[in-house]
């Protein structure tokens, strides 16, 4: 397994990723995504994309954690947590003192393997979709 930090990304592979690990996903275009990004870390196996993780900045001390996403194929091995760590060792690198992220319960267990501990958050939709 490589795990890789900025790696290029070819869009259409990234969207292959995602299509298969979250139902009901529509290919987008990540250019404007990647553009705006702190750092990137992706894996690969043979070659082949199964894991990614991106980290937003806000130019300063916070950090955010989007998108975390692991190939079905490579589930329940470590994979998540190694990108994640990987992840905000770069962040860190960069500058960032905090990292946040936001979570369904379901995956509290994950983000606490991670390194994370839980707070106190809010949320609000800003379009119909979410």
């Amino acid at each position: 397994m490589l795990l890789t930090v900025d790696a290029e990304l070819p869009g259409p592979e990234l969207n292959a990723l995602f299509r298969a690990s979250w139902p009901g996903h529509r290919d987008t275009d990540f250019g404007p995504v990647l553009a705006r990004r702190l750092v990137h870390v992706t894996a690969r196996r043979d070659g082949r994309l199964v894991g990614y993780v991106n980290v937003a900045g806000d130019g300063g001390a916070h950090a955010f954690v989007l998108d975390t996403t692991v190939h079905p194929d490579e589930r329940r091995k470590g994979l998540g947590v190694a990108l994640v760590r990987a992840a905000a060792e770069a962040a860190r690198e960069r500058g960032a003192h905090w990292l946040h992220v936001d979570y369904e319960p379901h995956l509290t267990g994950f983000y606490e393997q991670c390194g994370f501990r839980p707070t106190a958050a809010g949320l609000m939709a800003l379009t119909g979709d979410a």
